[in-house]
Parts: C-alpha cells; sequence; structure tokens
C-alpha cells in the first residue's frame, strides 16, 4: 500500500509538471517542433530503459498537441529517421556516423564545434521552419528573436532578416 502510494505521487508530480511546461510552451510560442522518437525502440537499451520510462516523453507530446490544436498553434512532429544529430547545423553536412557516447563532435566540412544536443536542437528547429513553409504556415520576419512591439517598424525594416 506504501509503495503504490508512493507511486501515484510520483506520477502525480510527473503529470503535473508536463501539464505547466506543456501550457508554458504553448503560450510563449507559436509553433514548437519535435522529433518523433521511437521511445519503444529506446526502451530496448538495458541503461537508458528506466531513465526515458521516468521522462514518459509521449505523453509530454500528447500534452503539447492538445493544447496546440485548441490554442490554434502548430505542433511540428520531425521525422525519426532525420539525422539531427549527424548533421551540422552550419553547413547542412552529414557524418558518416557518430557514437551516442561522442557528446562533443568537430563538422569535417566548416569546422565548427558542436555539442550534440544543441546542434540536434538547432536542426529540428530549421526543419520545423521549413516544414511550417512547405505548407505555408510561416514566413520569415526581421527580428526573429524579438518579442512583439519591442522595436518600432523602422527599426525593424534596418534590420536584416534571420532566416
Amino acid at each position: 500500500m506504501l509503495v503504490a502510494k508512493a507511486h501515484e505521487r510520483v506520477a502525480n508530480a510527473r503529470n503535473d509538471f508536463q501539464h505547466k511546461l506543456s501550457r508554458r510552451l504553448v503560450d510563449e510560442n507559436q509553433a514548437i517542433c519535435v522529433e518523433t522518437l521511437k521511445v519503444s525502440n529506446m526502451l530496448k537499451n538495458r541503461r537508458l530503459a528506466k531513465p526515458i520510462a521516468d521522462a514518459a516523453w509521449g505523453g509530454l507530446v500528447r500534452k503539447l498537441d492538445y493544447k496546440a490544436t485548441w490554442e490554434g498553434k502548430h505542433l511540428v512532429r520531425i521525422d525519426p529517421w532525420y539525422p539531427s544529430t549527424k548533421t551540422c547545423c552550419h553547413c547542412a553536412s552529414k557524418m558518416a556516423s557518430l557514437p551516442l557516447s561522442a557528446r562533443q563532435w568537430t563538422c569535417p566540412t566548416c569546422g565548427a564545434g558542436h555539442d550534440r544536443d544543441i546542434n540536434a536542437a538547432l536542426n529540428i528547429k530549421q526543419q520545423g521552419i521549413l516544414q511550417l513553409k512547405a505548407e505555408g504556415l510561416s514566413v520569415s520576419a526581421c527580428g526573429g528573436m524579438h518579442k512583439t512591439g519591442t522595436l518600432p517598424a523602422a527599426a525593424c525594416e534596418a534590420r536584416s532578416p534571420v532566416l
């Protein structure tokens, strides 16, 4: 009985965190890009199975999906076969292989140094923007990192586009 209550508390805490995080992400963004991971395949790795299962990634994506749909915002799913970690976010060259143990790597083409996770996030963002543009849902805007209303229109025109 005590173990069941402890598991229930952990599940409720995880669920609460996911609801709060998904609400914040949907409220602060017009589009959210996620990589469609094959979680069932990842659970076959004995060393990673427990942390992956504890994170409940599928539950977070489901919460993002229904909240984004409800708010009229976009959740972009990137193909799981897209090599986001092995592709250089600067020059788009792709490494032939990159072991999971390599957390940092240098692009052989342009020489840029990459953190594996940050590089993957940048590539997922770029792919998501491309998908939104292909669907006619996005256009490039100047000052993409600025919040609305922070710059007058004249100042915005003087800047070069981000994308």
